[in-house]
């Protein structure tokens, strides 16, 4: 999609973070936002901020593990603005802990946000884009998924999260794929970022009642932590992968990763499958930071 200017950007997860990043950006380029997050009042304060920058703005509150919302979203957007032509399904959530140890409300409440957030996305903005190329020979649309390093690896002590992220990557490859046998005119791509201050760790302040946590565990707490303490201390910001994403949607590139660098547990975990081994230990390359964890879970 090279034209950004008077186009139609919807954006989950917009009120903090990527999304954030991604409508300032947008309006900058002279886009037209749909702002959507489930936080009201923060969303109201970045929808004001985004109109401050000359954009026209539908923020819109949403709760994208309910297929409801998205469906409703949707309409709104169509009656606002028409087809989008970038839609960006980024809302997510994170928990962590020992695979067994998760509860039936952790893994409703990660899929939930993390997996069905962006099926019902695809499955609510895929249609109104194809109509829309359909009518219109010069539209173009573009998808790009919220995955993570962790749809690409399966590191431990994160099982709930790492199936959500697994789950989103093979969806928007088959995305890409699907699309590509139907039109040229609309793709798709899936962002991969590493450790970055979204503010993800404290999402659990946005959990739903009805799904609440238990008491936490030795791992949960062990996983929170480290994710606390790896998310902000990170230098690359989210401002830097928001312009990833829109540079990546005007070249038409499916893989967005924040820290290409850091790709060697890919590389092992393919190496694993096609050598047919064992999966190789994930703290080869920083063999204290395992010994400290097995540790701690083993004390």
């Amino acid at each position: 999609m090279k034209e950004l200017k008077g186009r139609v950007a919807v954006l989950t997860g917009a009120a903090s973070g990527f999304g954030l990043e991604v409508a300032r950006l947008a309006a900058a380029a002279g886009m037209k936002v749909v702002m959507a997050d489930v936080q009201a009042e923060a969303l109201a304060r970045a929808a004001e901020e985004v109109r401050g920058l000359g954009a026209q703005v539908l923020a819109q509150r949403c709760d994208v593990s309910k297929a409801e919302d998205v469906e409703a979203l949707g309409a709104a957007t169509q009656a606002a603005f028409g087809a989008p032509n970038f839609v960006f399904n980024n809302a997510g959530v994170a928990s962590g802990g020992l695979v067994w140890e998760h509860s039936v409300a952790d893994w409703n409440w990660v899929l939930g946000v993390n997996l069905w957030g962006v099926i019902h996305g695809v499955r609510v903005f895929t249609p109104m884009m194809l109509a829309a190329a359909q009518a219109d020979p010069s539209y173009e649309g573009h998808i790009v998924n919220t995955a993570s390093m962790a749809g690409m690896a399966s590191a431990p002590n994160m099982g709930v999260y790492n199936v959500s992220k697994h789950g989103v990557v093979t969806l928007s490859e088959t995305l890409y794929q699907d699309l590509a046998l139907v039109t040229d005119q609309v793709s798709a791509s899936v962002l991969c970022p590493y450790f970055i201050p979204t503010g993800i760790h404290l999402s659990e302040r946005n959990r739903p009642s009805e799904l609440a946590a238990g008491v936490e565990t030795k791992s949960q707490m062990i996983s929170r932590l480290m994710s606390e303490k790896a998310i902000t201390s990170a230098k690359v910001t989210a401002a830097e992968i928001a312009a990833k994403v829109l540079a990546a949607v005007q070249a038409r590139q499916f893989y967005i990763f924040s820290h290409p660098h850091a790709l060697a547990p890919v590389q092992s975990r393919l190496d694993d499958i096609l050598q047919q081994r064992n999966p190789s230990d994930p703290f080869l390359a920083r063999p204290e930071v395992g010994d400290q964890l097995r540790a701690a879970l083993r004390g």
